[in-house]
């Protein structure tokens, strides 16, 4: 599995997402995408992670800035994880975790001594011109979507 770095393509994907439709990347170029893994609907951390860049998403916005949240969880998922929420951001489902596979994300992980895999909090954010500006990887909820968004405004 390749990890991405600062200067490399972002592979581009169509996935299925919140509220019908699909999100493609491609359909993106042209602006700034912050582009964000995370393991699970409706847990503490990943909820904590969808608030704050839910709350920040008028920032990111007038940055000119979109920020799409991948998981595997079915986009019927995302719909109630969005409803319970007042979640704004896109959320993209990646079931099949092709576009997990691509960005690196998608790891052997464990906890209390089983060994599994899933997803690795990460960030990416990606260009005008769809190459990666930079990765967070290994996310710490606690202050990210305002780390990034420091990012994005001091570039």
């Amino acid at each position: 599995m390749t990890k991405l770095n600062t200067g490399d393509s972002a592979p581009d994907f169509t996935l299925p997402r919140d509220g019908g439709g699909t999100v493609a990347l491609r359909d993106f170029r042209g602006r700034d995408v912050v582009l964000y893994f995370y393991p699970k609907d409706d847990t503490t951390g990943c909820t904590a992670e969808a608030v704050a860049f839910t709350a920040l998403l008028p920032q990111f916005e007038d940055a000119g800035a979109v920020v799409i949240g991948i998981s595997p969880d079915p986009v019927a998922k995302h719909d109630k994880f969005a409803a319970k929420h007042g979640l704004r951001v896109v959320l993209a489902s990646d079931e099949e975790k092709e576009v997990s596979q691509a960005y690196g994300v998608w790891v052997q992980k464990s906890m209390y001594g089983r060994t599994y895999m899933g997803v690795e909090r990460s960030t990416f954010l990606i260009g005008k011109d769809g190459r990666i500006r930079n990765v967070w990887p290994k996310v710490k909820v606690a202050g990210h979507a305002e780390e990034v968004l420091r990012y994005l405004l001091a570039e």
